[in-house]
């Protein structure tokens, strides 16, 4: 959330309300904005009240698995105005981010990495900040309204905000689904102290269709527009901290970072194009990397390789566990980087590779184990060679 920038010398522009959006409007577009909406920051008591219920619902069930400050100031998640009680209008902001060609398409390449579109160029935050801020600057330089900036760090549900600003509606995967860039946008928002026209609020059009539901790998979703973010591909490789639940591990293949399924199966993804931004463009080296060579990734080089992107905020331990799980769903080509990550220094990567070592070659595995399992001493990895 951003802080009041120094007063201009300048006096203010005159506006109305009405011309005051449509100037954010063009000024958002020209800063590379893809879409711009606009809602009213409070909600009805009748609207506020359900959406309360569906985060206690969804508390309760404990589908938010590690990621505990969902269940923290619900009230603030329910109602953008608690965030900012002075707030009129809710300015909703989107990035497009389309990929050029099918995602899925790595997944048949068991031997390199299957990372989330959105992971493989400069981090989503620092680009949708920046041109947040720069919009905000101009609206307060220039008409000295109030304004507080939001990326995807506060308690604001972004995606409710964007349908009652009539960017999308949330799909049944409950990702935002717009029916001009399918399931591919970066969201931000702006509070602003200003109370300005508001666009209509964006309905449902899913309909039957659960392409996003089907697909799912690891049946993630409970029920339409419920998500167990405990079976998430996206949540167990991104937020969890341990080792991942066996059971689970087959269905991530070789995704090492996210997964794209939900989203780019979505019918609506036929009226998408791909994403402008050249700082979210695909480095060479992020598309379907060789799993063999993240595998050797020490901390600094994992630093070095990631920096400025999203998946170095998960570190190298995380990142490499998620590796190893992958060389496990691989072939015996892979059995020589898993035979190395046997004694990585970090018990969760250890752990990951005695699994794939398991999964690659049985014979081999036990005879690691008589020689490696008695001098073990994480609990956890020695509960993968199957002792306690």
């Amino acid at each position: 959330m951003s802080k009041r920038p120094p007063t201009p010398k300048r006096p203010p522009k005159p506006a109305t309300p009405a011309e005051l959006r449509d100037v954010i409007r063009k000024k958002a577009l020209e800063l590379g904005f893809d879409a711009v909406g606009f809602a009213p920051a409070s909600l009805e008591p009748a609207a506020r009240l359900r959406r309360l219920e569906q985060l206690a619902s969804f508390v309760e069930q404990g589908f938010q698995g590690d990621m505990g400050w969902l269940a923290e100031r619900t009230e603030a998640r329910a109602d953008p105005a608690t965030l900012w009680p002075e707030a009129k209008t809710v300015v909703s902001l989107a990035l497009n981010y389309g990929p050029e060609t099918d995602p899925r398409a790595v997944l048949g390449e068991r031997e390199r990495a299957a990372i989330s579109v959105y992971a493989q160029g400069r981090d989503y935050h620092d680009v949708v900040k920046t041109k947040l801020k720069a919009l905000g600057r101009f609206i307060w330089d220039d008409y000295r309204q109030s304004i507080k900036v939001f990326v995807d760090t506060a308690p604001l549900m972004e995606k409710p905000v964007a349908q009652a600003a009539g960017q999308g509606w949330q799909g049944k995967h409950t990702n935002l689904v717009s029916r001009q860039f399918g399931s591919w946008l970066f969201l931000g928002e702006l509070l602003l102290s200003a109370e300005l026209p508001y666009d209509q609020p964006e309905r449902d059009h899913c309909g039957q269709c659960r392409a996003c539901l089907d697909i799912c790998p690891t049946n993630a979703f409970p029920a339409p527009y419920k998500l167990d973010a405990r079976r998430c591909i996206s949540y167990l490789t991104i937020e969890h901290e341990g080792p991942i639940d066996r059971e689970l591990r087959p269905a991530l293949g070789n995704r090492i970072y996210g997964c794209d399924d939900c989203l780019a199966v979505c019918p609506w993804n036929k009226f998408a194009r791909a994403g402008r931004e050249a700082q979210l463009a695909p480095r060479h080296s992020l598309n379907a990397p060789p799993l063999a060579e993240l595998a050797e990734l020490d901390d600094a080089a994992f630093r070095k390789t990631f920096a400025g992107t999203a998946i170095k905020r998960i570190g190298r331990d995380r990142f490499v566990r998620n590796v190893a799980y992958a060389l496990g769903n691989a072939s015996a080509e892979a059995l020589p980087a898993v035979e190395r990550l046997l004694d990585d220094p970090a018990p969760l990567v250890r752990g990951a590779a005695v699994w794939a070592l398991s999964r690659l070659a049985p014979q081999r595995f036990a005879t690691e184990r008589k020689k490696r399992a008695a001098r073990e001493t994480d609990p956890d990895v020695r509960a993968e060679w199957g002792t306690t």
